[in-house]
């Protein structure tokens, strides 16, 4: 009787003869501090060589749409860790909470954290996540992920033990769908993976396009400039 199979490799390493020079290895570096993201990429069988959050300014611009936002934070972040990583791929995220036009803040405080779930109690919202990725002969490419959420209507019971789990902190529109907050949701229309930071079909088709670890599981990642 044949014995088990194993499961397949979605990003293989390279499989070159000792008579093929070997590819250089090319790292790749997450620009991006969410611990959620890098779970998410792992979930995929992915693991950065790197993580090097870009710390830039987050400022929407003035009549700035939340889409336009999301893909600007995406690009500028990818771009700003891409100039101290050369020969890398890197790849940066954003993820937006909007209410029509209105860009909901991430929440740094119980004030803005209870402000944000006022607003979203018992309405529609959309989760936009900007992605981005270059490669290390200076191509970009940019792109969003925009998903629907629908919130219950929030009792002030239901706020207050909410805020005093304290996961609101540092999420955009004051949650995390992942955590308590997933009973206050009736709906959700788009990619999952999105709304909590990152979404894996797109980034894992441009991961397979444009990227390829070039060493054994388990091995030491490449040095990164």
């Amino acid at each position: 009787m044949p014995g088990p199979q194993s499961a397949p490799d979605l990003y293989p390493q390279n499989t070159a003869s000792s008579h093929t020079p070997a590819v250089p290895p090319v790292p790749l570096v997450l620009a991006s501090a969410s611990p959620r993201r890098h779970d998410l990429l792992a979930q995929i069988g992915i693991t950065p060589d790197l993580v090097d959050p870009a710390d830039i300014d987050e400022t929407p611009h003035t009549g700035e749409t939340p889409k336009i936002y999301a893909e600007r934070m995406a690009r500028e972040k990818t771009g700003t860790v891409a100039a101290r990583h050369s020969g890398a791929v890197i790849l940066g995220a954003d993820t937006v909470v909007a209410v029509g036009r209105r860009i909901l803040p991430k929440a740094e405080d119980e004030h803005s954290a209870k402000s944000c779930l006022a607003l979203l109690s018992g309405r529609r919202h959309r989760v936009i996540t900007g992605i981005a990725l270059t490669t290390p002969d200076g191509n970009s490419r940019v792109k969003s992920v925009t998903s629907t959420v629908v919130f219950k209507r929030l009792s002030a019971a239901e706020v207050t033990a909410y805020l005093a789990c304290g996961e609101w902190h540092g999420k955009a529109g004051g949650y995390a769908i992942q955590g308590l907050a997933a009973r206050f949701i009736r709906q959700v229309s788009g990619s999952y993976s999105a709304i909590v930071g990152l979404p894996l079909f797109e980034v894992g088709g441009w991961l397979e396009t444009h990227w390829r670890p070039n060493r054994p599981a388990g091995a030491t990642p490449p040095e990164i400039p």
